[in-house]
């Protein structure tokens, strides 16, 4: 029953998510109907580099993205587009965090959610740094085109540009079954592209209008995040398909290739130098008179 609300709810989704990991989703849910699956994990800011003014807050999205908290124990662990709201909300009220660090290992989710976060991204008040590790595909690459630097790991890929949605015919099968179904209802598209049916021409162009309209959104948000036109996105990164490390940073997908521990470190280096000298000797001074 799980399994069946699940796929139900894919078909009537639009994704900003790599197609494949879309298949690996029904061994979890195999585990899932076994009880063996994971309780879900909201993001949470971590902090870097002390309580007091200067630190990093670290905003881990890990997994499939989906809109809201509840939605994720469907597919596998994940992060929510919500957590990921209000965990920059946090970090930019949080007066002693300086810097934000994304830190995506994600293959994307459903773009419910993901424009808006995304926007938040963009216009925080604090510095975002994303980074790949290992992986920013599709809603996950949206996000991380939006912060203020992009970096991905050695081993990294970025990318998978692109949405997609599907339609389920069942009803070769139903009548198979010798079942059929009719539906009654009132407005005149209201149950255009219901699975009892094949998938008619004009449901099918409607269907591919709202693919585009997102596909637009999200090649406009990077063109914005990655200072280039849309044209290039649409050209030269991928078309779809994910880059590794070197053809990312050759196509403007990403700033540099680091490892999370040589960001962070390049983070921890810039806001030490913007600190003004006499902060940092008030500071040195409150840990002296601490430690005695």
């Amino acid at each position: 029953m799980k399994h069946e609300r699940f796929i139900s709810w894919c078909l009537s989704t639009p994704w900003a998510l790599m197609p494949e990991r879309m298949a690996a989703y029904a061994v979890v849910l195999a585990n899932a109907a076994a009880g063996n699956a994971a309780e879900p994990q909201a993001a949470r800011p971590a902090r870097t580099g002390g309580a007091r003014s200067g630190a990093i807050a670290v905003i881990p999205v890990y997994g499939p993205i989906f809109e809201r908290s509840s939605q994720i124990g469907m597919c596998e662990e994940g992060t929510s587009a919500q957590a990921i709201h209000n965990a920059l909300a946090d970090a930019n009220a949080d007066d002693s965090v300086s810097q934000i660090l994304m830190d995506f290992s994600t293959p994307g989710g459903s773009v419910y959610g993901v424009q808006e976060v995304s926007a938040e991204i963009a216009r925080s008040k604090k510095p975002v740094i994303g980074i790949a590790n290992s992986l920013a595909a599709s809603a996950g690459y949206w996000m991380l085109s939006q912060c203020s630097e992009a970096y991905i790991t050695p081993g990294g890929e970025v990318g998978s540009i692109g949405v997609w949605t599907a339609h389920q015919d069942v009803s070769k099968a139903l009548e198979d079954a010798g079942i059929k179904i009719t539906l009654i209802s009132a407005g005149e598209f209201k149950v255009e592209g219901n699975p009892y049916a094949p998938l008619g021409e004009q449901a099918q162009a409607f269907m591919q209008s709202r693919i585009d309209d997102y596909y637009g959104a999200f090649t406009r948000a990077v063109a914005r995040g990655r200072k280039v036109s849309v044209d290039q996105v649409r050209s030269d990164m991928g078309k779809g398909r994910v880059f590794g490390a070197d053809q990312a940073k050759a196509s403007g997908m990403v700033d540099g290739i680091a490892t999370f521990d040589q960001v962070v470190a390049n983070m921890q280096k810039s806001i030490k130098a913007s600190t003004p000298r006499a902060s940092r000797l008030a500071s040195a001074q409150r840990d002296i008179a601490i430690m005695g």
